[in-house]
């Protein structure tokens, strides 16, 4: 995937210089920096814009969520599902990378040379601060301490370089203050939104300040529960502050299920009011991305996801009598018009009025269709399509603004018609009542999530069902599963589309059976009272290829080999951090393993 950095080809070439440096022995770059030296440059408010134009790269667009309990199956590789099989080890493990780090860090104490306009001198030194923060972010959800750098080391640094990790306590709070520093010298309007703003700058803060209190209050083994309501705090007035004064609002024109789409298959983002943050994709101009690898290719999405989608009269489907033994035609009808707009539903064309797509039991069956280009002229293969693809958008600021506030225990029903209810009405579905989900927690995601407590369980329990399925695909499932200490979730075998039983199915919605599921090649009975026309147009899909296999034998959900081959297990709290290189530890004997490792 491609960002634009809107950097010329001679400093294009400095910053891949600068940024892919590498070291022979430790994670901390030791060579010099070439070319860019204090001498020679942050001379002026140019210089630190063309500098921080190539941290952009570090950043970018989320189409799909393959590494959590949205996705059916994933053919790809993936350290997430290495950890639930087992295989990873500190011996086999890679990452621990910090390159990103020191031309951030050098940027940073560089600045302050810098003479002319004083508040652009700031607002770059805060895109700056706000990349760090992104940095040690992600650094802190992968492996919870670390040690913090605010400077560049060099290779006479001895003390730092082999410094110790630091408490996760004083990491967030130096993300954080970086995060508060970003947004408030960070101009609102300085540039569009394929650039760092103010508002993109709170919108990392609120979701930052959210994934701490929660991972925080949920994770007792940390000792940290009496400092989450201050980082909740944060995430409500951050919120606030992007709903109360950003001028951003929902996409809604009173299309439904349209308005929806619009924000993933769009080409023109860049004036629509939800959008804070993205990336912007121009076929003249030879800027794409690969989300045409949604749909049919090295994943699809679950039956976990699938099922919490509502009906459209906002009841539960799992309340549903025989929920899980309805077909793949019947688990459309009457839903969320948003599950539609993610998951493929029967009938759909690629080419407006062509065949059907037919899926494919081998991913399970439920395709993924958000971020599907619907303009074939907007569709050119792998990494050929030109859609804008969203960074940041409203619609999260929103939900981040009713979770916090339901953690505090300070939630109203206005609060949920201004953030929740926006989003459903979007979508002409019914509003979230405060009073009824309280009153009759739903038992369905209770049971996912049976650490949840007190007066606000019921609406709690709704506004995570209202993540899953409006940020579906946008990788925030996996970070949701880990603050809300619910991993056990992870370890569960995944499942597809229902079965009735080895034989013809119509998936298209025709009414006419277009693929077969049998037993094995030869083992046609199933298909005995097929008109011999019809089942030579059948696709047939073999349990005997030990891909997958039906969860009742003859019938039930399609479930996938591998979780049967290589279970899937989460071990608490273990999985919520992966080990550091063992290679890293010899290099560096102050630090000290991952927890658990």
């Amino acid at each position: 995937m491609k960002l634009n950095t809107y950097i010329s080809t001679g400093v294009l070439t400095l910053f891949t210089g600068l940024s892919l440096i590498s070291c022979e022995s430790d994670f901390l770059q030791k060579d010099p920096i070439t070319e860019v030296t204090k001498d020679n440059f942050f001379n002026n408010p140019q210089d630190l814009e063309t500098y921080t134009n190539g941290f952009y790269s570090y950043i970018s667009a989320p189409y799909t969520d393959v590494f959590s309990d949205n996705i059916s199956v994933y053919t790809g590789a993936s350290n997430t599902d290495n950890l639930l099989r087992g295989s990873i080890t500190p011996a086999n493990i890679d990452g621990w990378d910090w390159k990103q780090l020191r031309s951030i860090n050098y940027m940073i104490e560089n600045s302050g040379k810098a003479k002319g306009d004083q508040s652009l001198i700031r607002h770059y030194k805060g895109v700056a601060k706000f990349f760090r923060a992104n940095f040690y972010f992600n650094m802190v959800k992968k492996y919870g301490d670390v040690p913090w750098y605010s400077a560049t080391i060099g290779s006479n640094d001895e003390a730092m370089l082999y410094k110790a990790k630091d408490p996760r306590a004083l990491v967030m709070d130096s993300v954080m203050g970086d995060l508060e520093y970003a947004s408030a010298n960070v101009l609102p309007a300085k540039t569009n939104n394929t650039m760092i703003t103010k508002w993109a700058a709170l919108t990392m803060l609120s979701r930052v300040a959210l994934y701490e209190g929660t991972f925080r209050k949920y994770h007792d083994e940390l000792g940290l529960q009496n400092t989450a309501a201050k980082f909740l705090n944060r995430a409500v007035t951050a919120s606030q502050d992007i709903i109360s004064n950003g001028g951003f609002s929902i996409y809604n024109t009173g299309k439904g299920a349209e308005d929806f789409r619009t924000l993933f298959v769009s080409n023109n983002l860049a004036g629509n009011k939800e959008v804070i943050f993205l990336t912007k994709n121009n076929k003249d101009q030879g800027v794409s991305n690969n989300t045409h690898t949604v749909l049919g290719w090295q994943w699809a999405l679950s039956g976990s996801l699938a099922d919490e989608f509502l009906m459209n009269d906002g009841t539960p489907f799992t309340s549903v009598t025989d929920y899980d033994k309805k077909t793949f035609t019947e688990v459309f009808t009457n839903r969320d018009p948003r599950m539609a707009e993610t998951i493929m539903p029967p009938g759909y064309a690629t080419i407006p009025n062509g065949d059907p797509y037919m899926l494919q039991p081998a991913f399970g069956g439920y395709l993924q269709i958000k971020f599907y280009p619907r303009d074939p002229s907007l569709r050119g293969g792998w990494n050929l399509n030109y859609t804008d693809l969203p960074i940041y958008r409203y619609a999260e600021v929103l939900l981040v603004n009713a979770e916090a506030k339901a953690e505090l225990g300070i939630l109203t029903q206005g609060d949920l018609d201004n953030t929740v209810n926006l989003l459903r009405r979007r979508v002409k579905m019914p509003d979230l009542s405060m009073l009824a989900a309280n009153a009759t927690p739903d038992n369905y995601l209770a049971k996912q999530y049976p650490n949840i407590n007190g007066g606000n369980r019921g609406v709690l329990l709704e506004i995570r069902r209202e993540r899953r399925v409006e940020l579906a695909c946008e990788d925030k499932r996996l970070d949701d599963l880990f603050r809300w200490k619910s991993g056990a979730l992870l370890g569960q075998a995944s499942k597809g589309i229902y079965t009735p039983a080895l034989g013809a199915m119509d998936v298209t919605g025709d009414g006419k059976p277009d693929i077969a599921i049998l037993e094995a090649p030869g083992k046609e009975d199933p298909l005995s009272n097929i008109p011999a026309d019809i089942r030579a147009k059948l696709t047939k899909f073999y349990i005997s290829d030990g891909v997958f296999y039906l969860s009742g034998g003859t019938s039930g959900n399609i479930m996938f080999e591998k979780d049967r081959r290589l279970p899937r297990t989460f071990i608490d709290p273990k999985y919520y951090y992966l080990p550091i290189p063992a290679s890293q530890l010899i290099l560096n004997p102050k630090l000290k393993q991952s927890p658990g490792w």
